[in-house]
């Protein structure tokens, strides 16, 4: 989770500078290089804070899932070699180009490297994405000697399960970045009241509320698909233990809708779907004795959390936009609504991702290989403790820095003369 934090911002934010760049490039107007340098500073801080507490994940499969990376080593390991050799090695090259060509590089050239930057991350998400939708669906290997072996990686990468997962979580990634910038927006435009502030901030509202639609019809597929591949889940996030034909949505609990979940599930109004305690005999029947049943309370909670926050988000949006049609500019008490609305797209897609893995338990992989069965057996429950307190603290101090150089680049403000991309073609020398 801790992670997460950092790629949803990174891969939202680096699309968001590309294009601001681009309309430098196209208009050559000064204040879209001042605000691309600005953004661009602001997505370096987060990129490199991203990329120093991933290493951690590639050792945590080793030492502390060694039974899990056993099992899954042939099919997991092939979409994070392509993360890693083809999205992250395009991603880190190109964005080294970008930091140190301003002045060397013509300016298509030099735009292109931000582009292909942005483009690696988004790459880097879905390889990511199609391994953790492995471990939800598993499609494409057998099982021989206690390990899976892939039989078919284009199955893996257009798992059904990853391509509905891969749009919803970029799309939240996106309202993440949109409510970062809207914030930052904010902030200046009670200092400046300038229009350049005004018109970022309709860009951002456009992209959030685009996000937005995305997320809502791809959430739309993915409750269709937890129907069918993770009904537990389902009813974990829903509260409910039997099966029911015409099942309410649960706004909060004591507060129902009837009928609408299973017109989310199926677009049958009267369609049955699973509750608890049924599905928890039958997966005793399939799988044996056990408790098959996820946290109730944490999936309940965080399935609201992330649609109620993340929709208050893009509802925001919407009434931006409308607020500041017609090149009306944005009020008062709106610039400090963004600014205190800025942690519900945070905490709204770190909610989702606490649905998706604790939804998910007692499997790693669901049907296969239990959270129990995976863990290092040469590992100790205090070494284990000792280690994740030391993260905890480390990370701890990580989150400092990273809030204060944020905080302090922002209060900066802008270059008022920032260097610009070299006019002509680059004399290479030897």
């Amino acid at each position: 989770m801790y992670h997460f934090l950092f790629v949803p911002l990174t891969i939202g934010l680096g699309i968001f500078v590309a294009g601001l760049q681009t309309a430098w490039h196209r208009t050559g107007k000064e204040h879209y290089l001042r605000l691309t340098k600005f953004f661009g500073k602001l997505f370096l801080i987060n990129f490199a804070m991203g990329v120093v507490t991933g290493i951690v994940q590639e050792f945590q499969f080793g030492m502390n899932w060694s039974e899990y990376s056993i099992f899954v080593g042939d099919v997991f390991g092939a979409p994070l070699a392509l993360e890693a050799l083809l999205a992250f090695f395009m991603e880190s090259t190109f964005l080294g180009l970008w930091i140190f060509g301003w002045d060397k590089l013509p300016k298509r050239l030099h735009l292109a490297t931000i582009w292909a930057a942005a483009i690696g991350s988004n790459l880097s998400a879905y390889f990511i994405l199609a391994a953790n939708a492995w471990m939800k669906h598993p499609v494409g290997y057998v099982v021989e000697d206690g390990k899976a072996r892939m039989t078919d990686l284009w199955a893996v990468l257009t798992n059904s399960t990853a391509l509905a997962q891969v749009p919803h979580v970029i799309a939240g990634a996106f309202i993440v970045a949109g409510g970062f910038i809207l914030a930052i927006c904010g902030y200046w435009w009670l200092r400046e009241r300038s229009d350049m502030w005004r018109s970022t901030a309709r860009a951002a509202l456009l992209m959030t509320a685009v996000a937005g639609a995305v997320v809502v019809a791809t959430g739309d597929s993915s409750a269709r698909l937890m129907y069918e591949q993770q009904p537990m889940k389902l009813a974990a996030a829903e509260g409910l233990e039997r099966d029911t034909q015409g099942a309410p949505f649960t706004i909060v609990p004591g507060l129902e809708i009837p009928k609408v979940l299973s017109l989310l599930s199926t677009h049958d109004l009267e369609a049955v779907v699973p509750g608890t305690e049924d599905l928890q005999r039958r997966f005793e029947q399939q799988f044996g004795p056990g408790d098959y049943r996820p946290d109730q309370a944490v999936v309940f909670w965080s399935f609201r959390v992330m649609l109620y926050f993340g929709m208050g988000t893009v509802a925001l949006s919407v009434l931006g936009l409308w607020l500041t049609r017609r090149k009306r500019p944005l009020p008062g008490w709106f610039a400090r609504a963004l600014m205190l609305a800025l942690p519900l797209p945070i905490l709204a897609i770190i909610a989702g991702w606490l649905l998706s893995e604790v939804g998910r338990q007692p499997w790693t992989v669901a049907g296969e290989l239990l959270t129990a069965s995976s863990v290092s057996p040469g590992v100790s429950l205090t070494e284990v403790a000792i280690s994740l307190s030391v993260f905890t603290l480390l990370y701890g101090v990580l989150a400092v820095a990273e809030a204060v150089l944020l905080v302090r680049h922002v209060r900066k403000g802008m270059e008022e003369t920032p260097s610009v991309p070299a006019e002509r073609e680059p004399v290479l020398a030897y």
